[in-house]
């Protein structure tokens, strides 16, 4: 029913929320939170990081009632796992859903579709240089 995303700095937030209203994704999402973590210290050796981000995962699930998080930032890949394990709840990161569901689009054998926005251009003539080499 319910999720929630947490990113790093909560000057991501207006840009998340805006991107979960254009994708018809607001309604589902029970909050857009941040754990104030700097993307670079993601990466640090013994940074406190995840901890932060756990603890927000924390409030997420106990304040906002969610039944998911998405990790709202690329940095975070790393920690999914172990933070699921933690909170009991599934927590996705956006870019092994996304890769995922791009293998699977491949496996289908699907491309994009030959009519409408997407058909290939009208034979047109060449102009100047080109001229000689004119489809048409």
């Amino acid at each position: 029913e319910r999720f929630s995303v947490v990113t790093t700095l909560a000057r991501s937030i207006p840009t998340i929320e805006a991107n979960l209203a254009r994708y018809g994704l607001a309604g589902r999402c029970a909050r857009v939170r941040a754990s104030e973590v700097p993307v670079l210290a993601l990466e640090e050796e013994g940074s406190d990081a995840c901890d932060r981000i756990s603890l927000e995962i924390g409030r997420a699930v106990a304040e906002d009632r969610a039944e998911a998080i998405v990790l709202g930032c690329a940095g975070m890949t790393d920690l999914a796992r172990r933070l699921e394990r933690v909170h009991g709840v599934p927590v996705i990161d956006g870019v092994a859903a996304a890769v995922t569901l791009a293998e699977g689009l491949v496996r289908l054998g699907l491309t994009t579709s030959k009519i409408g926005g997407w058909a290939r251009p009208l034979a047109k003539p060449y102009a100047g240089l080109f001229a000689d080499r004119s489809p048409v």
